[in-house]
């Protein structure tokens, strides 16, 4: 993993490009505990999770499963702790988590980035839930996150088929917030992203993140209405960002 921290921007880098930055157990678990650090850490304000190189992340390192026998589709705690450990961690930390999803992303790697609050892509970037294409089902999230991001009918062609489809798609269907004709233009875009959340206040920022979570929540809209009226947070700058006004 690659670390880099500028402007509170964290920057959290899958580093085996040669394997287009294929997931392995310990990088979940290595990317959980820099989230759950960076949250602890106040010169954080945004994370920005990347793959080196030319992808984000093929997916599952396969290789890693040889020898595993699955039992219904499931691969088994081996990827499931840590892959349950990272998208806790993305989803509990105050601070935003931005998914840069560039060249490929697919599968668990979907997964992670349908944790992260934002996702940034290229239109030639290749996504896919390949979930039945082998015989598995998922466990990290993607049957609750994809159709959260896409509505149903749409989550369940794409989970069904296993097709592939585009970054360009992907933010046409609500996957990503936005996509770019390259690379390039995206980290230009990403860095404005990350200049406007700064400059804004964190432990709004943080509340606000929250607040959204109650939308995600099992108890229905008016308990998470009651929960946004009545949650309270330590925010201590707001008489000092009105009078900036």
């Amino acid at each position: 993993m690659n670390v880099e921290l500028d402007a509170n921007c964290l920057t959290i880098e899958f580093n085996r490009p040669d394997a287009l930055n294929a997931l392995r157990p310990e990088m979940l678990s290595e990317a959980a505990r820099l989230v759950e650090q960076a949250n602890a850490d106040a010169d954080v304000m945004v994370i920005v999770l990347r793959g080196a190189g030319r992808a984000f992340s093929a997916g599952v390192d396969l290789k890693v499963l040889q020898g595993i026998e699955p039992q219904g589709g499931i691969i088994g705690n081996v990827f499931d702790e840590p892959a349950a450990q990272l998208a806790a961690a993305i989803r509990d930390t105050g601070v935003p988590v931005i998914a840069r999803a560039v060249g490929a992303c697919f599968t668990g790697a979907l997964e992670v980035a349908l944790h992260c609050d934002f996702v940034y892509t290229t239109h030639s970037t290749k996504f896919g839930d390949t979930h039945t294409k082998f015989g598995l089902r998922p466990t990290w999230g993607m049957s609750q996150t994809l159709s959260r991001a896409v509505g149903q009918r749409r989550a369940r062609e794409l989970s069904f088929t296993a097709k592939i489809f585009t970054g360009a798609q992907a933010a046409e269907w609500g996957i990503a917030n936005d996509s770019f004709e390259t690379p390039e233009a995206l980290d230009e875009a990403l860095a404005a992203t990350c200049a406007q959340i700064t400059a804004n206040s964190p432990e709004a920022v943080a509340a606000m993140k929250d607040l959204y979570r109650l939308a995600e929540n099992e108890d229905g809209i008016r308990a998470s209405l009651k929960a946004e009226t009545s949650s309270q947070y330590s925010i201590s700058d707001t008489e000092e960002r009105l009078s900036a006004f």
